[in-house]
């Protein structure tokens, strides 16, 4: 065997050569080119032979392809013959198969990468047949005459130039269709965590959620919702209504290959599965899958790193994957009763500020009712009963307490108490007095009620 053809084969199993320019100065002179022509048109009358050969040769050293062969031989076969045709084809008439040559060289590369084969082997059986096509070149033209090798060899860059520019034409649509599958099985994910987080996902759709997420059906979650922080739009006293619709509009808001950094990070190692962050306009979401150990959300809360200046509300415990959107729904209550300036909010823990924003107007016409006297007074004096109030209850009614908090004297707590009193005509002492002057605290709090 020449020694161009040994050099050329023993290439074959190196990375793959950058395709050259298609315009290059050819050393082959109109002699050595119909030296070629006049082997290849052998060639084109024997395909059948030689695409049985390069399919054993496939099957035989490229596991990659055996699979296919094994499923569709003749389809495989077809595409074989299909592409030799062309590309034999183009070194006789280059103008008029060059283009058809390309078509079925890109055909076969969205093929493969939809089917899975590694690119690698792809390009691994189109040089594999570069070289059966050249060896046979080679072969014929030894058999016609022996001293037309080399004026063969002169055009040997012209044809290993050809099958490396069908090799970045196969990478090229190879890679443009995996980006493609890509965007697809993404935007399909998104969708489906949309559905999911709404409450709109269809009971028989679950399962396949549950394989498609890689989250168990019928495990234990919760929601997280996040706002104002880096990737989270910031969300007011009345942020959530509308939040289906809001939550099908997010799921648009990530582009092919876009990656969300989460505005908030989980401690390590909890939960104990994968997170899945889903962006809405006003808040970012994340599920969380629970092991349903006791205490797990409370550490949970009390571990998640939240930027000064970001929101972050924890929902309750719900079962299965068709309750998330009821888990959205919660995280969602839980993060408008976090303060304006930031901080985390576990919802099991803040059950009597969820009641207040989860009526807004009735907690402000609460709110206005206990403390509505209170706006007669001079807006000074008015804060000092209010946080007054505020240190008494959160002191469990210790006047003691309430009085080293203010860094004043009991007597000062209770003399602004009484006060308290006589203008609302409320009883602090009377529990359901003491319950609604509680919430109508949080509401104004809350809701910036009157």
């Amino acid at each position: 065997m020449p020694q161009v053809v040994r050099s050329r084969i023993g290439a074959l199993h190196g990375s793959p050569i950058p395709p050259l320019p298609h315009r290059f100065r050819s050393l082959a002179d109109r002699e050595s080119v119909e030296v070629l022509h006049r082997a290849a048109r052998v060639l084109v009358a024997s395909l059948p032979a030689l695409t049985d050969r390069l399919v054993e040769a496939l099957y035989a050293q490229e596991p990659a392809y055996r699979a296919a062969i094994d499923s569709d031989r003749a389809g495989v076969w077809q595409e074989v013959h299909h592409s030799l045709r062309h590309n034999v084809g183009s070194l006789i008439q280059p103008r008029e198969f060059r283009e058809p040559a390309h078509r079925t060289s890109r055909w076969i590369g969205e093929v493969r990468a939809e089917q899975g084969v590694p690119l690698d082997a792809v390009l691994h059986a189109f040089r594999m047949g570069g070289a059966m096509v050249w060896q046979d070149l080679v072969d014929e033209t030894a058999r016609r005459d022996p001293d037309d090798i080399r004026l063969l060899v002169h055009v040997a860059a012209d044809v290993w130039n050809f099958v490396d520019e069908h090799c970045g034409v196969v990478a090229d649509a190879y890679r443009q269709a995996e980006r493609r599958q890509s965007w697809r099985r993404e935007n399909r994910q998104r969708l489906m965590v949309a559905a999911l987080l709404d409450g709109t996902a269809r009971i028989a759709d679950l399962a396949e959620a549950a394989e498609m997420l890689g989250l168990p059906e019928h495990g234990r979650y919760a929601v997280l919702a996040v706002a104002g922080g880096i990737g989270a739009g910031g969300a007011g006293p009345g942020a959530g209504a509308g939040s289906a619709a809001a939550s099908r509009a997010g799921a648009a808001q990530y582009g092919p290959g876009a990656a969300a950094r989460p505005p908030v990070a989980l401690p390590a190692g909890a939960p104990g599965a994968t997170v899945l962050w889903h962006p809405g306009p006003d808040a970012e979401f994340a599920i969380l899958p629970l092991a349903g150990s006791s205490g797990e959300l409370s550490a949970l809360a009390a571990a998640l790193d939240v930027p000064a200046g970001t929101r972050a509300g924890i929902g309750s415990a719900v079962e299965g994957l068709a309750a998330l959107g009821d888990a959205r729904r919660l995280a969602e209550t839980a993060l408008r009763t976090c303060p304006a300036s930031g901080g985390t909010v576990l919802l099991d823990e803040h059950l009597p500020d969820a009641l207040v924003v989860s009526s807004p107007a009735l907690a402000d016409a609460l709110a206005h009712r206990v403390l509505g006297p209170l706006d007669r007074l001079d807006p000074a004096d008015r804060d000092v009963i209010v946080e007054t109030l505020t240190a008494w209850l959160d002191a469990d009614g210790s006047a003691q307490r309430a009085g080293a908090r203010l860094y004043c004297h009991r007597n000062t707590v209770l003399n602004r108490l009484r006060r308290f009193e006589q203008l609302t005509g409320r009883c602090l002492t009377r529990p359901r007095d003491a319950v609604e002057v509680s919430l109508a605290l949080a509401a104004r709090r809350l809701l910036g009620g009157t």
